[in-house]
């Protein structure tokens, strides 16, 4: 007996691009949290308001617009793949120095991001995303309509177009 729910083209391989986003979505709500506590101090911890350009202030600010940024999933690829670096670097910097396996290194955390950003830099961003949007809207109106619209001194949403 088959069940509808796991074989190919069932309920899970049909949700699978939404749930692609939620991962997206979830990920970088708790990856914000971290460049919020840092940057703006909410919620306010022992890494909040680190000086300008040190290793944690550069870190806070990767997350806070990098988290933002994956969030809602503009420039989502190479967003990821910076994050997906930052949290190697954070890793091998700050947690394995204590202890090589990560559950006494307290490095779980940063492994995870690093392997769910690198996820998100092959997978996409999924349909819930400004990404998935503008590639809906450049489909529609053709990859040159733009570009053409200024070409013929046309008009681009309302507005005149200076030759």
């Amino acid at each position: 007996m088959q069940n509808p729910m796991f074989e190919e083209g069932g309920w899970c391989d049909r949700w699978s691009p939404t749930f692609l986003s939620v991962l997206r979505i979830m990920t970088a709500l708790l990856f914000l949290s971290h460049g919020t506590s840092k940057i703006l101090g909410v919620p306010l911890s022992t890494a909040s308001f680190p000086p300008p350009w040190t290793q944690f202030w550069v870190a806070g600010m990767l997350e806070l617009i990098g988290g933002t940024l994956l969030l809602i999933g503009l420039f989502t690829r190479p967003t990821a793949f910076i994050l997906a670096g930052e949290m190697a670097v954070a890793y091998w910097l700050v947690h394995a120095p204590d202890n090589f396996w990560p559950a006494l290194n307290r490095g779980e955390t940063a492994i995870l991001f690093c392997f769910i950003f690198l996820y998100t830099v092959f997978a996409g961003p999924g349909p819930w995303s400004v990404d998935a949007w503008l590639r809906r809207r450049r489909a529609e109106e053709g990859p040159d309509s733009y570009y053409e619209g200024l070409r013929r001194g046309g008009t681009h949403h309302g507005a005149r177009v200076a030759e």
